[in-house]
């Protein structure tokens, strides 16, 4: 696939593979370039790859979980309420990197911590409201909680540190 970038240029992506517990060894081309190999990406630092590819598993997965749902009414207005969160983890913690103070990067952690959190709450209403297998959203419950906790970690060594 063929698209432009915000500069105007054209680059080239290779639409990524579905997400499976079971990928091994998979490249995921993107703006930011993240090589998941056994869950990790090529950056000098275990955490900040870490979540980083985490955050983009995740969202990904949750895409694939939105395009097995019912269609009716009550579940779009969930589904899309969902997508939007949980993409905006990883969107968020790509912006924190760019971002041009250490003020602004801790904003950035926390926004994406907000949006882990409401992630959890639209999981729930799926799987309370039995609009989705429990087991999956349970498991994708659980990943959000770890990925919230990772970010709340951040977040409080962000706030502690001085400026």
């Amino acid at each position: 696939m063929i698209t432009q970038n915000s500069k105007g240029k054209s680059q080239k992506y290779d639409n990524p593979a579905p997400i499976d517990n079971n990928i091994k060894d998979t490249t995921i081309h993107t703006d930011f370039d993240i090589t998941l190999s056994n869950n990790r990406c090529g950056a000098s630092s275990k955490f900040k790859s870490d979540i980083k590819v985490r955050c983009y598993r995740f969202g990904l997965t949750i895409i694939s979980l939105i395009d097995k749902l019912p269609n009716k009414r009550s579940v779009f207005i969930i589904s899309d309420q969902l997508v939007r969160s949980a993409t905006s983890i990883g969107a968020n913690l790509v912006e924190a990197r760019a971002s041009s103070s250490r003020l602004e990067f801790k904003k950035f952690y926390e926004i994406a911590l907000k949006s882990a959190n409401e992630t959890k709450y639209w999981l729930c209403l799926l799987r309370d409201g039995k609009f989705a297998n429990p087991e999956t959203v349970n498991t994708l419950l659980n990943e959000s909680i770890e990925i919230a906790n990772m970010l709340a970690s951040s977040v409080i060594k962000l706030k502690s540190k001085k400026f």
